[in-house]
């Protein structure tokens, strides 16, 4: 094992698919002479060159409207968004072209694309720089969603979503690209669409996914010192969902809370808890809890950037909420 930031793990991703597939290149906003807004292709354009290393115009339909072209006939692109805020513009390509293009052709065409960039909120970056779009693209047929919050995750799920023949959505944090974190020296993937257990516990079950992990973390730390076990799932995925996973760990704690960035209305958190009220109700002693951000645009004042994401006191309420109902 090795210890390499989460930037570092997905340019060890996209450098060795890269070596492994000629048909591979990247694209985006400053990815090349700049080596990325975030560090994260540094050294690639010295290695792969100038026409598989491209820097473009910001014109973000323009070129994710090139590279959807590109991955029909014949080439894998990886497609840089500086902040997925900025990838509203190419919304269009996204969802109306590389995630209908199978079916709309009849299988004809495919798109074997990676839409990748940071997600979420980054500090004091204001309302339109800040929005967590887990939910917005996991709900469109023909995408796969994927949320890494560890280096390892990062590059295991980079290599997965290159060598994959749909397209991917790849929402990485710009919060996490300087944390650091053990991978192995070899060859290795994650799966797309297995969820992992980052903690084991009894009582009750956080599920989760992206950088807000670390809250959990931090709250199941505290409980455990008052006598509370957390098992905590990453989910990694939120297109395709692993809830098999989550339905075994609810069979065990029989409570759960999930913990996400985003907004409540139409979140990931709300199918979860659809999900488990459907198929594992039997199991629950509780109902569902959930800890998102606050229903409302996001602010630029420290403060109330903090009373709106989720936190560990709202976690640690939701959790005695689930535990001492009455």
């Amino acid at each position: 094992m090795k210890t390499v930031q989460y930037r570092e793990a997905l340019n060890e991703a996209m450098s060795e698919e890269m070596r492994k597939d000629k048909s591979v290149f990247l694209l985006g906003e400053e990815v090349a002479e700049y080596n990325g807004a975030y560090k994260v292709s540094q050294g690639m354009l010295e290695e792969f060159g100038e026409k598989r290393i491209i820097d473009t115009p910001i014109a973000e339909l323009g070129f994710t409207g090139i590279a959807v072209g590109a991955s029909m006939n014949g080439l894998r692109p990886i497609v840089e968004f500086m902040t997925w805020n900025f990838a509203i513009l190419a919304a269009d390509q996204i969802i109306n072209s590389a995630a209908k293009m199978l079916q709309m052709s009849g299988g004809q065409y495919s798109c074997p694309i990676v839409f990748r960039g940071g997600n979420g909120q980054a500090g004091q970056l204001g309302a339109t720089h800040s929005q967590s779009f887990e939910a917005f693209y996991a709900h469109v047929p023909g995408l796969k969603v994927v949320v890494p919050s560890t280096p390892y995750d990062a590059k295991g799920l980079m290599k997965a979503a290159i060598r994959d023949n749909d397209p991917v959505v790849v929402l990485e944090s710009e919060r996490l690209y300087g944390v650091k974190g053990e991978i192995p020296e070899g060859e290795y993937i994650v799966p797309i669409g297995v969820a992992d257990i980052k903690r084991k516990g009894t009582d009750v079950t956080i599920v989760t996914f992206g950088k807000i992990i670390d809250i959990a973390h931090q709250t199941a730390e505290i409980l455990e010192k008052e006598g509370i076990s957390c098992e905590i799932i990453d989910l990694r995925s939120v297109r395709p969902i692993d809830y098999g996973t989550v339905v075994e760990s609810i069979k065990k704690t029989n409570r759960c809370v999930v913990l996400e960035e985003s907004w409540p209305l139409a979140s990931i958190s709300s199918e979860i808890a659809y999900h488990l009220q459907r198929y594992a109700f039997d199991y629950l002693d509780a109902p569902v809890q959930r800890v998102t951000q606050t229903d409302t645009p996001f602010a630029f004042s420290p403060t109330l950037i903090a009373e709106a994401l989720p936190n560990i006191d709202r976690l640690t309420k939701a959790i005695k909420a689930t535990l001492y109902r009455n």
